[in-house]
């Protein structure tokens, strides 16, 4: 596999709508390095050592902003917002009032539409060597949501090489807000080949199964289904098994329901091969499994190499899904002038 390296500084330096565009570096005394962009306050790239002491990004991505503009699949390592994950119908009421949101998934409003965060400039208010915070202030009515949403999202890079993102809004309106980080993982390094080789442990007793819009019907205990990943098993055990949420979905897409607290790892991967191990913690009461099981391998990554299905793995920490519209889930009503805070870390070490 080619040596892997950070993207270059200057194939991010572009203006979107009279806002400028760069790459941020993070790095820490141990050699891992992130590099973040402001387009879509997203990750890039991670480079980590893997088992033989080679620096390896293990984060799916471009090597330049022009190809997130026009990326078959936008969401590579974005901030997803103001609704993280499916709303269903693009419809939700809040205090009495009926809200209509785009449409841009089947018949579902996807991550916060086809505007949503994941499209947007984002300020820069700090930029350490270790940390950068990313702002943005969403209008009142965009995308079909209510209330001024003031949002700010923070990455720092510990010593311990792990990435740890901070979230945090406030509205002037009773609002609706789940986000979640959405990097493509490829513990192998990206453009490697697929993922179904990695070993995921997801420390969850019930995962949520969804109708063929991908909505949510029923909580289902893990226990004998494909779903129970509270051992370590690799990806490719049960991807295709034949069970009717998996083949609807082509693999896992699925949210679970989160056991652990922010101390406590709520999954774990690691691929045999590379020997990289990755940690995930969140304040977030589920974690969504996506396998990339759609992407089209029309997009070429930082490696050369195209994306193919089950190129990369997302655990996405977040909300459950269509919550404005299930009461029994959490809620993710932000009412106005409350704070919003929510955190998640990406831990990367090697498997022992």
């Amino acid at each position: 596999m080619s040596n892997y390296h950070l993207p270059s500084i200057h194939n991010f330096t572009s203006t979107v709508n009279e806002k400028n565009t760069h790459l941020i570096i993070l790095k820490n005394t141990r050699g891992m390095q992130v590099a973040l962009s402001d387009y879509g306050a997203r990750i890039v790239s991670i480079l980590v050592p893997d088992n033989k002491g080679k620096l390896t990004d293990v984060a799916l991505g471009f090597s330049n902003i022009d190809l997130y503009y026009r990326a078959d699949e936008q969401y590579h390592g974005v901030t997803a917002g103001r609704f993280a994950n499916r709303i269903a119908n693009g419809r939700f009421e809040l205090n009495g009032k009926e809200y209509q949101l785009p449409i841009n998934n089947g018949i579902n409003c996807l991550h916060g539409g086809p505007e949503g965060f994941h499209k947007k400039i984002w300020d820069r208010r700090v930029s350490y060597e270790s940390q950068a915070e990313f702002y943005l202030v969403s209008k009142d009515g965009e995308e079909g949501f209510p209330g001024n949403l003031n949002v700010s999202v923070t990455y720092t890079l510990t010593n311990d090489n792990e990435i740890i993102i901070k979230y945090r809004a406030d509205s002037d309106e009773d609002t609706v807000i789940n986000l979640t980080n959405h990097t493509y993982f490829n513990l192998n390094g990206e453009g490697s080949g697929d993922i179904l080789s990695h070993q995921l442990k997801i420390n969850s007793d019930a995962y949520l199964a969804v109708d063929e819009n991908q909505i949510p019907i029923a909580t289902v205990p893990v226990e004998g289904t494909p779903f129970n990943f509270k051992e370590f098993k690799s990806i490719a055990q049960d991807i295709t098994a034949n069970d009717e949420q998996l083949i609807a979905a082509k693999g896992y897409d699925h949210c679970f329901v989160n056991n652990s607290p922010i101390s406590t790892a709520c999954a774990t991967a690691y691929a045999p091969k590379s020997g990289i191990r990755l940690d995930v913690f969140t304040s977030e009461p589920g974690v969504q499994l996506y396998t990339g099981n759609w992407m089209t391998g029309n997009d070429t990554g930082k490696s050369g190499n195209v994306y193919l299905p089950y190129a990369g793995f997302c655990l996405e920490t977040q909300h459950f899904p269509d919550s404005p519209n299930q009461p029994d889930f959490p809620s993710t009503v932000l009412k106005a002038g409350e704070e919003f805070i929510s955190e998640t870390h990406f831990k990367f070490s090697l498997e022992k």
